[in-house]
């Protein structure tokens, strides 16, 4: 068969794409190395019956309206405010860190005036703020930096806070209230019935071929296509021939607890200090669903393995923007994703950003076709980097 386009990923970026494409006309083949659709949300039943995510919790949250509806097309909606503790000196604490966190660390009894004093006095000045640990300590000071943040980012992302860009710790607010919310968008749902299906509902379309199992970076499949959209890794896509990007990885330990109806009071509790993993996830907060065991997931970083995280450091962000030189030289792709823009994407911002390139290759498809009365054979290269950037809030998903 010839298609339209070849969608290079059925995650949140190609899965949005080969929507929109196809529901403009568009034949469309979607392949994925991966057995299965939704990339790193992808969720399922456990053998216990228990609806886990496989790659580590995902959270939607987002304060674009638009994004909401456009993925309530294909699936409802259940409304969740994640919370997250962080274990520090052998007490469940809340982070982001807020009024009770700092009451209960220090044996205080401080309004939100007094934490907001407490706080000035103990920030330790930077200037300027290039680091994340500048972040940090110019906004709490170094005791509440090494309890909570020090050791969680030198395990999160195997390089101390010094070396990370100022934007990872910017994502993590400080509140002089009560509010122990993980995130303050104005819509926290998660799919009803799983993300699994949604994608399902998505992809479900007459002018969507699904492939899967097929590796574009290994084997270049023999369909033929007008327009490649990739959604992978950037610098997999040209043979790492300009050196490659360092992505950070993640093993995930997952474990059924037969007779515990509950593991943890909240979604996720953090481990900064103890532990070779950073956090653990119990998914029945998260799922709303009634069982009489639980599922939990723990979270350890790792250096190899599949790409989660680029790591957002100014030699990395260099490098990239010599593949992105190259990418603009491509004149029948486009580049979009976490992984293909090498950019640390909350699922909103993928979503909005899918949907911006989309709109714009269908608008200047049309445009060449009106033009010669003839279908285009390709577009300029376009890397999205800044569209669909609401919601730029501190993750709690991979």
């Amino acid at each position: 068969m010839k298609f339209d386009h070849l969608v290079v990923g059925a995650g949140f970026a190609g899965s949005v794409m080969a929507e929109r494409l196809a529901s403009a006309g568009r034949k469309v083949l979607v392949i994925d190395r991966r057995p299965h659709v939704a990339g790193n949300a992808f969720d399922e039943l456990d053998e216990h019956g228990m609806l886990v995510h496989k790659y580590g919790p995902h959270i939607f949250h987002t304060n674009a309206a638009r994004i909401v509806e456009y993925l309530g097309k294909f699936t409802a909606w259940r409304h969740y405010e994640h919370r997250v503790l962080a274990v520090v000196d052998g007490r469940m604490l809340p982070i982001p860190i807020n009024r009770t966190t700092v009451n209960r660390l220090y044996g205080l009894d401080l309004d939100e005036a007094g934490v907001a004093q407490f706080l000035e006095r103990a920030r330790t000045p930077r200037e300027p703020v290039q680091t994340s640990e500048d972040v940090v300590l110019n906004t709490v000071g170094v005791d509440l930096y090494e309890k909570f943040f020090k050791n969680y980012t030198q395990k999160q992302w195997g390089i101390p806070a010094s070396e990370l860009n100022a934007s990872v710790a910017a994502r993590i607010p400080v509140r002089f209230n009560d509010d122990d919310r993980y995130f303050t968008d104005e819509y926290q749902v998660m799919p009803k019935e799983g993300y699994t299906p949604m994608f399902e509902r998505m992809l479900d379309h007459p002018n969507i071929t699904i492939d899967l199992g097929v590796d574009f970076d290994r084997r270049r499949p023999p369909a033929k296509y007008e327009h490649l959209v990739y959604t992978g890794p950037i610098d997999s896509y040209f043979d790492c021939r300009l050196g490659k990007l360092p992505y950070r990885s993640l093993r995930f330990e997952h474990q059924h607890l037969a007779d515990v109806r509950q593991f943890q009071p909240v979604g996720t509790v953090n481990y900064p200090n103890d532990h070779a993993f950073t956090r653990i996830t119990e998914f029945k907060h998260l799922t709303g669903q009634k069982h009489g065991g639980t599922s939990i997931v723990r979270e350890y970083p790792e250096a190899e393995g599949d790409p989660y995280y680029p790591v957002p450091r100014p030699e990395n962000q260099a490098l990239f923007k010599r593949y992105e030189t190259l990418a603009a030289a491509e004149t029948n792709t486009t580049f979009v994703g976490r992984l293909a823009q090498y950019r640390y994407y909350n699922m909103d911002q993928v979503v909005g950003a899918a949907l911006t390139a989309a709109r714009d290759l269908i608008a200047g498809r049309r445009a060449v076709e009106t033009e010669h009365a003839s279908p285009v054979i390709g577009t300029r290269a376009r890397t999205v980097a800044e569209a669909g950037g609401e919601g730029a809030v501190a993750s709690a998903s991979a």
